[in-house]
């Protein structure tokens, strides 16, 4: 059993579902981009509180995901507390200075990522950081369907928080996924003090913005969509 050395932070695994609110997505106008095309990963914040009904309704929105046999594989820890941010952007923070060091990089670099990591962490008025589980997953006895719900359950979970930084958008949030708790998923599931079967998949970063910046460009879609038997008209992709 895993020991938590942050304190108390909040667990959810799912949330009550609550209708749709005024003005929410049902009253977009038609001439409105969705918010999947105009979302933008945001990571710096103001210092202002996210109100706890806003956190809820992203949540609501993450666990309304798609899920492989709807065994909701995602579990969710919230932190708010800086006391909690700081102990935690620290520890990542080491593990990260030690694994470059490692691996040879250059001693200023090394000093300016882990620079750029705690702060991230520290200034972000709220953490989401997101597990995935395989306990309500089916068992298989082969290791090639093992590992085929492995990656269902982590496609699962990868659904759920697309659908939290599209809600987070729509209120006017902004949000950013790390991606190192999968460097350091030992680290993170100890100091949260999560189950042992939780395996740490990201960290999502949530405040009010401080700039929106330009929306990057994507790739075109006949760049990425191949369409077999199809009226359009596409160049088939490159094997």
């Amino acid at each position: 059993m895993r020991t938590n050395i942050l304190g108390p932070v909040t667990l959810l695994s799912g949330c009550r579902l609550v209708p749709w609110r005024d003005g929410g997505l049902e009253a977009s106008s038609a001439a409105s981009p969705p918010s999947a095309r105009i979302r933008q990963s945001i990571r710096r914040y103001t210092s202002a509180p996210v109100p706890a009904s806003v956190l809820e309704r992203i949540l609501v929105a993450a666990t309304s995901a798609a899920s492989a046999h709807n065994r909701q594989p995602w579990r969710f820890v919230v932190v708010e507390e800086q006391r909690l941010k700081d102990q935690i952007s620290d520890a990542m923070a080491d593990r990260l200075r030690k694994d470059r060091t490692a691996d040879g990089d250059a001693a200023q670099a090394v000093e300016a990522d882990v620079l750029r990591s705690r702060s991230r962490i520290r200034e972000a008025p709220v953490l989401i950081f997101v597990f995935a589980t395989m306990e309500d997953m089916d068992q298989y006895p082969d290791a090639g369907r093992r590992q085929a719900e492995q990656t269902m359950a982590v496609q699962s979970t990868a659904m759920a928080t697309q659908n939290l930084l599209n809600s987070a958008h729509e209120e006017q949030l902004g949000a950013c996924v790390m991606c190192a708790p999968l460097f350091c998923a030992d680290l993170v599931g100890s100091a949260l003090g999560v189950p042992e079967r939780w395996a740490a998949q990201a960290l999502v970063t949530v405040g009010w913005p401080t700039v929106r910046g330009p929306i990057r460009a994507r790739l075109p879609i006949d760049k990425v969509v191949w369409r077999l038997g199809s009226a359009v008209s596409t160049t088939p992709l490159s094997p």
